[in-house]
């Protein structure tokens, strides 16, 4: 049962503390991340292990609702996401690296593990085509963050 990949990466002008705010703040999600069109937060508190919502996003044309929790998170440097769909086992994490004191580069790599030897799902969603909407989706989505934060002061 292996895992695929896809990995994206992209340098933010503005301090770590702001971008991991940015990535973290469930309940701005939706004003943030253009493919975010809903967001239900499940649980109490702040961001951190044990946080559960329902993330609803257009990807490949269609609107998509999933269930996610954080499995690890160590502000304001790295934290990790999954998720369950059609069998399949999907995690995220997040690894924010300060380059200076205005500058974090972010690295979110995306990773899929079909169920028991069903790996057709996962051919769809992290091969060829597929890869490259997940690859796209995630640049929106760093991008999206990157103009929310950008030029402000933290």
């Amino acid at each position: 049962m292996s895992s695929r990949s896809v990995v994206v990466e992209r340098r933010i002008a503005a301090a770590q503390g702001p971008v991991w705010e940015a990535l973290t703040d469930l309940r701005g999600m939706e004003r943030v991340l253009s493919g975010v069109t809903k967001v239900e937060v499940l649980t109490d508190g702040g961001f951190g292990v044990g946080t559960r919502w329902r993330e609803t996003r257009r990807m490949l044309g269609k609107e998509a609702t999933e269930e996610m929790w954080v499995t690890a998170s160590e502000p304001p440097e790295r934290y990790v996401v999954e998720a369950e769909s059609h069998g399949a086992h999907y995690v995220s994490e997040f690894l924010l690296r300060a380059d200076g004191p205005a500058t974090t580069t972010v690295r979110m790599t995306f990773s899929a593990r079909p169920p028991g030897g069903f790996a057709g799902l996962l051919a769809k969603v992290l091969g060829g085509v597929g890869a490259r909407a997940v690859s796209k989706a995630i640049e929106k989505d760093l991008a999206d963050v990157a103009a929310s934060v950008e030029g402000r002061s933290g």
